[in-house]
C-alpha cells in the first residue's frame, strides 16, 4: 500500500476511499457539523467481499451499533471495531447509499444528481478497480429512526462540527466514504447543504 496523509479532505458531494492496514484506525471527522457520510469497507484479500450493515446488525442483535461493538463483512470476518463516538450517536445501518434512480423514484428528480453509489464507482475508478457491488453503506451521522417499531422518519443530523467517529481496522481494507450530496430532503443538517468532512489516519505502531 502507498502511504497517505496523515489527514484526508472528503470534499461536499465527493467520495475518497483510503488502504488501511490491521492495526489502523480512522476518525470520520464531521468537519462542519450536520454532514451524513456513507461508510464502507473491503478486504483486501477477498475481492468479492464487503462490510455489512445485515450481518453486523444480526451479530449484536440490535438495529444500531456501539462503541466496542465489531463490524463484521458478509463472511462475518470482523472487518472494522467501532471504537468512540463523540457525535450524538445516531447513525443509519437499513438505508441504502442514494443512486441516480432513487432520486427519480422518490423526489421526481429528472436528470442527473450526485450521488453515493456513483461516488464509489468513482473511486473505485481511480484504483482501475470496480466494486464488487454497491453494498448497503453504514450511514454515518443519519438520523433515520424507527417511529412507532415501525415507519421510518428522516431527521436533521445534529451532529456538531468537530465531532467524530473512531474505527480501528482489523484486518487490511479499503476504506470509503462518501459526503452525502442529498439536498432534496433536510438529512444533511438543518439546512439540507451537503458540506465537506475530513478522515484523520493514525497508523498502527
Amino acid at each position: 500500500m502507498t502511504d497517505i496523509p496523515e489527514t484526508v479532505h472528503v470534499p461536499a458531494r465527493e467520495a475518497r476511499m483510503v488502504p488501511l492496514r490491521k492495526g489502523d484506525m480512522v476518525d470520520v471527522i464531521n468537519t462542519h457539523g450536520g454532514q451524513v457520510v456513507d461508510t464502507w469497507a473491503f478486504p483486501l484479500d477477498a475481492p468479492d467481499e464487503y462490510m455489512s450493515m445485515e450481518h453486523s446488525r444480526i451479530l449484536h442483535y440490535r438495529m444500531t451499533f456501539q462503541p466496542g461493538d465489531a463490524l463484521c463483512t458478509d463472511s462475518w470476518r470482523t472487518i472494522l471495531t467501532f471504537v468512540e463516538d463523540t457525535s450524538p450517536g445516531v447513525h443509519d445501518t437499513l438505508c441504502p447509499a442514494c443512486c441516480a434512480p432513487s432520486y427519480g423514484i422518490f423526489y421526481g428528480h429528472e436528470g442527473h444528481h450526485d450521488n453515493c453509489a456513483d461516488n464509489l464507482r468513482a473511486a473505485f475508478a481511480l484504483i482501475d478497480c470496480e466494486p464488487p457491488r454497491i453494498p448497503t453503506p453504514w450511514n454515518l451521522f443519519m438520523e433515520t429512526v424507527i417511529k412507532d417499531n415501525d415507519v421510518l422518519e428522516d431527521n436533521p443530523s445534529r451532529t456538531e462540527p468537530g465531532q467524530y467517529v473512531r474505527l480501528r481496522a482489523e484486518m487490511d481494507c479499503l476504506f470509503a466514504v462518501s459526503a452525502c450530496p442529498q439536498d432534496l430532503i433536510v438529512i444533511n443538517g438543518s439546512d439540507g447543504v451537503p458540506r465537506s468532512v475530513d478522515l484523520r489516519i493514525t497508523r498502527a505502531g
